[in-house]
């Protein structure tokens, strides 16, 4: 393996048990950014494709843009179809549940969100999935609800992994739903120290190939030890990264100015856009662009503004604004001449 993407080399222990497998089919139950800790991406590389179930709608979001040949449920499964709360947890997304107590645990604010609830024999149904040869849960929790929703005729994994460990406290916590897969006729193979591995006992190759004991942590790198693409060369897209940050800045002044807005606001919910910024909040986006030191934003949180949006668009549109770009720009647009 070239690069492992999961959190605890969960790709790395499936890839040793399909090794040599082309093409496959999985089906993702939580599986998060579509590449940062996910352990389908590295199958996706290979050709493989899936269903990925994940509610949060910007991650979900993203599988269109980076894996369009996954089929995306944006939201639930469980042991019934319906509707349920389902907590966003601010900024770690890895927390975000239906259960209130265990994204309490995170230590950050939360969302709570009404979305549909699917059973995983339903979305087989509806999507008429082919043979799956791995299914990956992890639900902070919620993995007894997941796997009470499965029809074992109709859904019937070779491989099933599961997190598990409590979320926060990290204790077993897969005593409710193992007795469950035992009874399916799944042995249990591997716990890597977060997920435990099943295996269907009809598949008598997978038994034979699946690792026993938990791989060495260094047998492939880690996307995790790779980060700020543009600074670390030790990182896969280095060099690209490094190149794509120039051509950034090189063409940041001349950027359409709705476009430099939209970046800005990303992160922002329409009502926040609407609302009418009163002094604290146009402070807080003058800190966020502009160090104190900057005597050119000196008025600039007096500019008459009737909601968050507008702000945000006259600021873009001020010498201050206007003339940082040009700094940001001139490393790389001829400005300087300077040595790599």
């Amino acid at each position: 393996m070239d690069l492992s993407y999961a959190q605890h080399l969960e790709d790395h222990h499936l890839s040793v048990a399909f090794a040599g497998q082309r093409e496959g089919f999985y089906i993702d139950v939580g599986a998060g950014h579509p590449v940062a800790d996910n352990v389908s991406c590295w199958f996706y590389l290979q050709g493989w494709r899936g269903l990925v179930v994940e509610p949060q709608a910007e991650l979900a979001g993203l599988y269109a843009h980076v894996r369009p040949r996954d089929q995306v449920f944006a939201g639930l499964v469980g042991a019934e179809t319906g509707e349920t709360d389902f907590h966003v947890v601010d900024r770690l997304h890895g927390f975000s549940t239906m259960r209130a107590d265990v994204a309490a645990l995170s230590g950050a604010g939360f969302a709570t969100r009404r979305l549909p609830i699917a059973t995983l024999g339903d979305l087989a149904r509806v999507h008429d999935l082919p043979k799956v040869d791995f299914l990956k849960i992890d639900v902070e929790g919620a993995e007894i609800d997941v796997l009470g929703g499965i029809d074992w005729v109709r859904l019937r994994p070779r491989i099933i992994l599961l997190e598990a460990v409590a979320p926060g406290s990290m204790a077993p916590s897969h005593a409710d739903w193992e007795p469950l897969l035992l009874a399916q006729d799944y042995e249990f193979v591997l716990f890597e120290g977060l997920n435990r591995f099943y295996v269907a006992r009809e598949e008598t190759g997978l038994l034979a190939r699946f690792l026993r004991e938990t791989a060495d942590w260094l047998v492939a790198p880690h996307l995790g030890h790779t980060n700020r693409a543009p600074f670390r060369e030790d990182h896969p897209d280095h060099v690209f990264a490094k190149d794509l940050t120039g051509c950034f800045f090189a063409s940041l002044p001349k950027m359409d100015r709705q476009a430099l807005v939209a970046m800005l606001t990303a992160r922002l919910s329409q009502d926040e856009l609407a609302a009418q910024p009163d002094a604290a909040m146009r402070q807080r986006v003058i800190d966020r662009l502009f160090p104190p030191s900057n005597e050119a934003r000196a008025g600039l949180a007096e500019l008459d503004a009737p909601t968050l949006r507008t702000f945000y668009e006259r600021v873009v549109d001020s010498d201050a604004f206007r003339v940082m770009t040009g700094r940001l720009a001139m490393s790389w647009d001829g400005g300087q001449i300077l040595d790599d």
